[in-house]
């Protein structure tokens, strides 16, 4: 088995039981406690989980604010914000929608609506039923790269004259996002840097 599937294993237990122990761990796997040390090294360095006096556990989730956005942690109360609501009825709030697609990629087999507002009309929609401009030249003081929802295509196509950016629909907008970011995300970047100073 290699190290990223033990990892993942590592989690799978911890989800289910909270917490293990290395001797555990290197019974179940079949291999030394040294081996299991290095495959949950990279599970601390990534806040998934914690070491505790008789092996590790889940790390506990992080506290976020009232009205914090769940993906970048900023404020999610704007008129921009996009709602997420799982399976399990729970809402999760976003500041926008760059942030909302982005969360949406990560837990979509949770989700059961994600909801949005119209840019011009500020009406309440279906995410998936949206059109969406990317990198338009305007200033939302959103998450980059900027994402702009629209109720029709005849909207987005006619604001895309005016502002510029690319047309998505919402199955090509998340792809589009995270390919413009190249696999980095400087809001969440910056927000881990934050918190790890406190």
């Amino acid at each position: 088995m290699l190290p990223i599937e033990r990892s993942q294993k590592i989690l799978e237990w911890l989800e289910c039981e909270g917490n293990l122990r290395i001797s555990d761990l290197s019974k179940r796997l079949k291999v030394s406690e040294m081996t299991v040390y290095r495959d949950i090294k990279p599970l601390i360095e990534q806040q998934k989980v914690i070491k505790t006096s008789n092996g590790v556990a889940l790390s506990p989730p992080i506290k976020k604010p009232a009205y914090a956005c769940s993906y970048c942690y900023k404020e999610s109360n704007t008129r921009h914000s996009v709602q997420i609501i799982t399976i399990h009825q729970q809402v999760e709030q976003t500041c926008c929608l760059h942030c909302g697609l982005l969360y949406y990629s990560e837990i979509e087999d949770k989700v059961s609506q994600i909801l949005c507002k119209d840019f011009l009309h500020d009406t309440t929609m279906s995410a998936k039923l949206a059109t969406y401009i990317i990198g338009a030249d305007i200033n939302l003081n959103c998450c980059q790269p900027q994402v702009i929802a629209f109720e029709s295509m005849k909207q987005a196509k006619q604001f895309q004259k005016g502002f510029g950016g690319e047309v998505y629909q919402f199955s090509n907008a998340i792809g589009a996002i995270k390919q413009i970011m190249n696999g980095s995300c400087p809001c969440t970047d910056k927000v881990k840097v934050d918190n790890n100073n406190e």
